[in-house]
């Protein structure tokens, strides 16, 4: 359970009376209740200021939730959710005049059905405290996003050694969802394909149409025991030009670069104005920030942006992306980075050497 207690202490200094989480959709991932309990599925994860959590799931989710270190009950047959999640407060003696919420993750719905249990409860956005709290990660969360980093690691170069045999963009997003579900993972976020003049889109819906020859950019990330990775990796199909590879050799010793200026307590807009500095007459084609902070979520904090307040912090996990985007091509190179006592880490280990395939 990482934070529980540090939440618990944001509670009772706002004066909050509990938080609540909920998911009633099958598909959707709710964040707040997989950090704090482990669990992902319909129900509701309810965190008092000063007593045991508990989930309340139904009895078709109840052994899976159960994996985790918190106390689940599930309703009586024919008992509403929200009815039985009154009822437990009610009976725990856990008052409800201030409730926390994540209104990021709130619809409309569940507000409605909040509003309709706890009709004079007033609900508190914490979204920026859940960000904040998330930031640095516990020693067991960075073990398995190294892990999860190892894994997809090895699905992207297991794609590169099978390059030839694609066809289209479509056939290697398919082969890269395959080989992360093959390992028990998911993907993080929908997998970028862009070949040929597509890779001047620095976020491409990748389609099936045929490779084209010319760089090459995969935006790849899986979902490892709910934690994510992201890696990005530009290759080249045919022969490069001695202009395509000056390029790319330049983006490739920025990025190394802009990792070595990484330092605890740096501002991130620093790093990004240097960087765009470093990039020299291509600054003008990096249209997007640096980098972010990941973790539960594929965007936390922080954000290595233009404007940036955030400071790199201890046991933070964030990624370093710098890209140039051109009129007839993109290059974008991105690694994962821990800052773990003081010290810099690189948790992506697949080669940034430009790799050129015949085609």
């Amino acid at each position: 359970m990482p934070k529980i207690k540090e939440f618990q202490h944001i509670l009772q200094k706002k004066r909050i009376d509990f938080f609540i989480s909920t998911n009633i959709d099958f598909e959707r991932f709710n964040y707040d209740m997989a950090y704090f309990s482990g669990y992902n599925g319909v129900g509701a994860l309810i965190i008092p200021k000063n007593k045991r959590p508990f989930l309340v799931v139904s009895r078709m989710e109840k052994e899976r939730a159960k994996k985790g270190k918190i106390k689940v009950y599930s309703p009586r047959k024919g008992m509403r959710l929200f009815d039985f999640i009154k009822e437990k407060v009610k009976l725990n003696n856990i008052r409800s005049r201030r409730i926390a919420v994540n209104k990021e993750e709130l619809t409309l719905l569940l507000r409605d059905y909040l509003k309709k249990s706890f009709r004079k409860a007033r609900l508190v956005d914490l979204r920026k405290e859940l960000y904040k709290i998330r930031e640095e990660k516990t020693k067991e969360e960075i073990g398995i996003i190294k892990k999860g980093c190892r894994i997809s690691d090895e699905i992207l170069e297991r794609c590169f050694r099978e390059f030839r045999k694609f066809k289209t963009e479509a056939e290697v997003k398919a082969f890269l969802e395959y080989e992360t579900k093959k390992r028990g993972c998911n993907l993080a976020f929908p997998t970028i394909v862009a070949s040929g003049k597509n890779s001047s889109k620095a976020h491409h819906d990748t389609e099936d149409t045929k490779l084209k020859k010319g760089f090459c950019v995969i935006d790849f990330g899986i979902r490892y025991k709910n934690y994510c990775t992201d890696t990005t990796r530009t290759i080249y199909l045919g022969k490069p030009s001695k202009n395509e590879i000056k390029v790319y050799n330049h983006l490739l010793e920025v990025q190394n670069k802009a990792i070595k200026n990484i330092k605890l307590g740096k501002n991130c807009a620093q790093l990004f104005d240097q960087t765009k500095k470093d990039l020299g007459k291509y600054g003008r084609y990096f249209t997007h920030g640096l980098g972010h902070g990941f973790g539960i979520k594929i965007h936390e904090f922080p954000n290595l942006t233009e404007k940036s307040r955030d400071d790199l912090k201890e046991n933070s996990v964030f990624t370093v992306e710098p890209g140039v985007y051109l009129k007839n091509f993109g290059i974008r190179i991105e690694d994962d980075i821990l800052i773990r006592k003081g010290k810099v880490e690189v948790l992506t280990k697949t080669g940034k050497l430009l790799k050129i395939i015949d085609f």
